[in-house]
């Protein structure tokens, strides 16, 4: 969920209810808990660099948590507990192997996940699944990749960038360039925004918000890029363009996702923004291009 999803409506709260602004959320509380998270990573970059891992762990158990539960609540048969498992070796096999323990977890999983579900129509379920036929093998399964690569694997991205000597600052950058999109597109959406970008995926999200997105993001970008990570400004421009990129397509392919499942947020783990995937949507394809643009770009 981005705050960029503004609504330009005008509608007026009912007798007793919580105020909330015009993106459709209680702000106060919404920047509390994005503070508090905000907190603990910078806290974590600048005392304990690795333990940024263990935060990010947290938070790809969590998501696919939800996202598992939401799918298992459309019908989907997903085998939870190798994803849960193999997810968190994904993350965490970055930490002695690098690339290649992200791509042992991930491919471990897979596998492992196409034959649990295989077998699943042969065992017991806690709970009566629609049609666990192998009629929806295929759908299943895909399903499952899709979640073992969007939220696990998406992630260890995010882990591989802070090994580096200049780590920190590089997990830093990616982190205030998803923000900064964030709040300049919810920003010029409030203030401006009257053109709606795909009304049909996400109605509330405007040409005027991406703008907003692409001139706050991209600046917060090269400061940090230059500062904290030793790269040249262009580096950081490069960065923060393709940061506002998939921080915008990452909330639309949430957006959609949602849509399919006939659902609001993936969660209510998090007050004011829903589920840790509803704030983790951004983030995740980002930590792909920051790890492509810091680690292969010259």
């Amino acid at each position: 969920m981005s705050v960029a999803d503004t609504d330009t409506g005008t509608g007026t709260p009912a007798e007793g209810s919580v105020q909330k602004s015009r993106a459709g959320r209680n702000l106060p509380v919404a920047i509390t808990v994005g503070a508090v998270l905000g907190g603990a990573v910078i806290a974590s970059l600048l005392f304990a660099p690795h333990a940024f891992v263990g935060i990010l762990a947290v938070g790809v158990l969590l998501a696919t948590l939800e996202v598992g539960r939401r799918l298992r609540g459309a019908g989907y048969v997903i085998p939870v507990i190798p994803l849960v498992l193999g997810g968190q070796a994904t993350v965490w096999l970055t930490w002695p192997f690098g690339t290649r323990g992200a791509l042992a977890g991930f491919g471990a999983t897979v596998v492992i996940c196409m034959v649990w579900r295989l077998l699943s129509r042969h065992g017991r379920r806690a709970a009566p699944i629609p049609d666990a036929s192998p009629a929806n093998y295929l759908r299943d399964v895909s399903a499952t990749v899709f979640l073992a690569a969007w939220v696990p694997l998406f992630a260890s991205f995010a882990a591989l960038l802070v090994y580096p000597h200049d780590g920190p600052g590089r997990v830093f950058s990616l982190a205030v360039g998803v923000v900064a999109s964030d709040v300049g597109g919810y920003a010029a959406g409030v203030l401006f925004g009257k053109h709606p970008m795909v009304p049909a995926i996400s109605p509330k999200k405007s040409w005027e918000g991406l703008v907003g997105s692409l001139i706050l993001g991209t600046a917060a970008t090269t400061l940090s890029v230059t500062y904290l990570a030793g790269k040249p400004p262009w580096i950081g421009v490069l960065l923060g363009l393709t940061l506002v990129a998939t921080a915008t397509l990452g909330d639309l392919v949430e957006s959609q996702v949602k849509r399919d499942l006939g659902i609001k947020d993936m969660g209510r783990s998090l007050p004011g923004h829903g589920g840790v995937m509803d704030r983790f949507d951004g983030f995740l394809p980002s930590a792909v291009a920051a790890w492509v643009v810091l680690t292969m770009v010259p």
